[in-house]
């Protein structure tokens, strides 16, 4: 556990703020109170209607977390920012039998790990000045690797390592990081995902989110999935492999 942290009156930032969680993720900080919110995506004209339900406590902005020139732009603007959610994302169907599979887990990785890294760096600053808060979305997935998803898993698994290291790097500047852990989400990404995985609206995970950064939780696993998920990890590991692998079966 560490310091439970308001909503209310914090000025955030979120990547990847025009869809699913991030878009969920933004309007609940809204309704919670947070005085600003930046919301970032690569398109800003996807976050329109965000600013016309919103007004001027959202800010929309360009960022392409795997462009640095970008990233270290926001930073330069945004720095009232206090608490950083790190939600962009990339997945791409594959499998081990597909040509591409190496070309598809550079551009998840890059994503997924890389622009967590950059984002993180360039904010890393502005943060400790403040005693800042920063939330990494990463995945269930980045616990046990699911099989269907083999070089997604494998990135969420970097950022898992880089959320943990950044919880104790930042530990001494009065920084507070938290890793989320969701199951599958309602949202693009998992429309394609076989029925067996019960899936969560986004609004629900948002909330749960939230919660978890305002309760101080460590890991926060924000769905019934993930909740199930996050107690058998921390039970039997190879366990939650195995049921992975039983899920994979079923679906075949």
């Amino acid at each position: 556990m560490q310091g439970s942290r308001r909503i209310e009156g914090s000025v955030a930032l979120v990547t990847g703020a025009n869809r699913g969680i991030g878009r969920a993720l933004t309007e609940a900080l809204l309704e919670r109170g947070a005085a600003k919110v930046y919301a970032a995506a690569r398109d800003p004209r996807t976050l329109v209607a965000l600013g016309d339900r919103h007004g001027s406590r959202l800010v929309a902005l360009r960022l392409d977390v795997t462009d640095a020139g970008q990233v270290a732009g926001v930073a330069s603007r945004a720095t009232d920012v206090d608490l950083l959610i790190n939600n962009a994302g990339a997945f791409e169907p594959t499998s081990l039998t597909d040509d591409a599979i190496v070309d598809v887990a550079r551009r998840e990785m890059e994503v997924n790990y890389f622009g967590v890294l950059r984002v993180l760096a360039g904010f890393a600053g502005t943060l400790a000045g403040r005693g800042g808060v920063i939330v990494n979305i990463g995945s269930a997935a980045g616990l046990t690797n699911v099989p269907l998803q083999p070089t997604y898993s494998a990135s969420k698994a970097a950022q898992h390592s880089l959320t943990q290291a950044a919880r104790a790097l930042l530990a001494g500047q009065g920084v507070t990081v938290h890793g989320v852990y969701p199951g599958p989400v309602d949202t693009d990404m998992t429309r394609d995902l076989p029925p067996q995985f019960q899936k969560t609206a986004p609004d629900e995970v948002a909330k749960a989110i939230l919660d978890g950064v305002e309760a101080g939780v460590d890991d926060i696993f924000p769905d019934p999935f993930a909740v199930a998920l996050g107690e058998q990890f921390h039970s039997s590991p190879k366990a939650v492999e195995r049921e992975m692998a039983a899920l994979v079966a079923v679906s075949a």
